[in-house]
């Protein structure tokens, strides 16, 4: 094996998620010498063809991570608390997707183009941050750059995609339904989804906010470095398939200006500019969704802050909501030296 070509296991290979982890695997040529893929003992042994090439499933269980450099997990937080401790003993690098250990003090939350200096810090287990933090992220972390960030009140609009695969069976089946007149059912969400909005992702707490909004103020307060950022968030699930939408209306320290809002956004890798509202140009989920960068537009001075930008972010959930920051952190990793395969420090 070449030095720099490494094992590469992704848990949870049969979800939409790990589906996308293989195929950027290959689309972005990461130095991988194989590739193995994990998921439940009932998936173990079934074949998985991604971009051309099959590939066969075995079971994710302890043991299994012996030969393994970097390990993706992409399976929720149940098996990342089962598995994960298993793999970092055995000298595999966990990347993780579900928000089991986010907020864990011990655990960097990473995303590559604001905090890689926290790749530096693991120690056996790098968070991925929820979709739609990250996504917003991309449009509102050159801004607090520019001007110093104060508080922020979000609405997101997300993708049935975030939910499953399930998900995205049920709203095709309901809009066919509906076509044909005949009777739409619903069981992924508490109602139909097709032709509707439902301000309900993850479960209310006693005050009154969901999980999914809790997780973005919480992780964009990790991820930015400012413990007492304020932010309300609601959170939205939208009869779109890929791709989440974020309205950010967001208060600063220091005054701000339109140009060079938009200078910041433009000058910031994880962004591309889309805004030019006199040619009705902005971004939408529909355009972003498999792009790697985030597309940030409709900004203006919010009049209800002193110092105060709204604006609005799309992104694709299951690329840099999801399986492209994990690649991108594995990918910055092995630039800065910072991943060793394991057959080349046994040959030292």
């Amino acid at each position: 094996m070449n030095k720099n070509q490494y094992v590469v296991g992704i848990v949870g290979a049969t979800g939409a998620v790990g589906q996308e982890l293989v195929r950027l695997m290959r689309e972005r040529a990461f130095p991988a010498a194989s590739l193995r893929l994990f998921a439940s003992a009932r998936s173990a042994g079934k074949k998985v063809t991604v971009n051309g090439r099959t590939y066969t499933i075995e079971e994710a269980k302890p043991g299994v991570f012996a030969d393994v450099d970097v390990a993706f997990f992409a399976a929720g937080g149940s098996v990342t608390r089962a598995l994960a401790p298993d793999a970092v003993k055995a000298g595999c690098l966990v990347i993780d997707k579900s928000s089991a250990l986010r907020m864990d003090p011990k655990v960097p939350l990473v995303i590559p183009e604001i905090n890689p200096e926290k790749l530096r810090t693991h120690e056996g287990i790098i968070a991925n941050p929820n979709c739609s933090t990250a996504i917003m992220l991309m449009g509102l972390w050159p801004l607090h750059q520019a001007f110093g960030l104060k508080r922020i009140i979000i609405s997101t609009y997300q993708s049935v995609s975030g939910t499953g695969a399930e998900a995205v069976r049920e709203l095709d089946a309901q809009v066919r339904a509906s076509v044909k007149g005949e009777p739409i059912t619903h069981t992924v969400y508490p109602y139909q989804i097709a032709f509707n909005c439902i301000p309900h992702i993850d479960s209310f707490d006693a005050t009154g906010y969901t999980g999914e909004e809790t997780k973005m103020a919480q992780e964009s307060r990790k991820i930015m470095g400012l413990p007492n950022l304020k932010v309300s968030a609601t959170t939205v699930r939208v009869p779109v398939v890929r791709a989440h939408s974020i309205s950010v209306c967001a208060e600063f320290e220091r005054p701000v200006s339109v140009a060079a809002a938009r200078s910041a956004i433009a000058a910031f890798p994880g962004a591309e500019l889309v805004d030019d509202p006199a040619q009705k140009r902005y971004p939408t989920p529909l355009a972003f969704a498999e792009k790697v960068k985030c597309g940030v537009g409709r900004i203006r001075v919010d009049t209800a802050f002193d110092n105060g930008l709204s604006f609005w972010v799309s992104g694709d959930n299951l690329w840099k909501g999801a399986a492209l920051n994990a690649v991108q952190n594995a990918e910055l990793m092995v630039r800065e030296g910072l991943l060793k395969p394991k057959a080349a420090l046994a040959a030292v």
